[in-house]
């Protein structure tokens, strides 16, 4: 019988990792094993190609989740402060299947978990702006630092409560023949 390590707050361990998707660029945070501390992986372009499930950025995704061996990852949900849901919402749902049946095809046990990321992005700005850096620099790791604001945010959830934070993305038999 195999066995996980536990981390002190019984969650097995292994690195997390957060994905900020926006329509031109995917920023992607990691955490340590322990899932103590996020930190900034990558900005990776976005694919918008209609109807290829694996697509370039979903693939380099895959890859750091198993280069990191990776338990989790989060996948940012920009809901409307309201907490309705618009199309941005429904993209980073589709973007977060897409990735489980990725995960899956490549053998990868992480879980894919969507989190509520109402504000990060203007969290990052505010964050990076006060560091000293200015407009057009902020554009390169600006999704990185959002990503890495969702994942901190996921990681004090789990803490609290002992459990993964968010919603589980379940995967689905999508029906290709028309």
């Amino acid at each position: 019988m195999s066995h996980t390590p536990l981390e002190p707050g019984g969650l097995p361990r292994g690195a997390r990792l957060a994905v900020d998707v926006g329509m031109a660029r995917i920023g992607l945070a990691a955490s340590d094993p322990d899932g103590l501390v996020a930190t900034p992986v990558e900005t990776v372009p976005r694919v918008l190609e209609v109807g290829t499930l694996v697509t370039a950025d979903v693939r380099r995704i895959v890859e750091v989740a198993a280069d990191r061996f990776a338990a989790v990852v989060y996948v940012g949900l920009p809901r409307h402060l309201s907490g309705a849901e618009g199309a941005a919402t429904a993209d980073a749902r589709a973007f977060a299947a897409r990735l489980v049946a990725a995960l899956g095809a490549a053998g990868e046990g992480a879980e894919v978990r969507l989190v509520d990321e109402r504000m990060t992005t203007v969290s990052a700005h505010q964050a990076l702006y006060a560091s000293g850096r200015k407009g057009r620099k902020h554009r390169s790791v600006i999704d990185q630092a959002a990503a890495v604001i969702i994942l901190q945010s996921a990681l004090d959830a789990e803490r609290a409560s002992g459990m993964r934070a968010g919603e589980l993305v379940e995967a689905t038999v999508h029906d290709t023949h028309g």
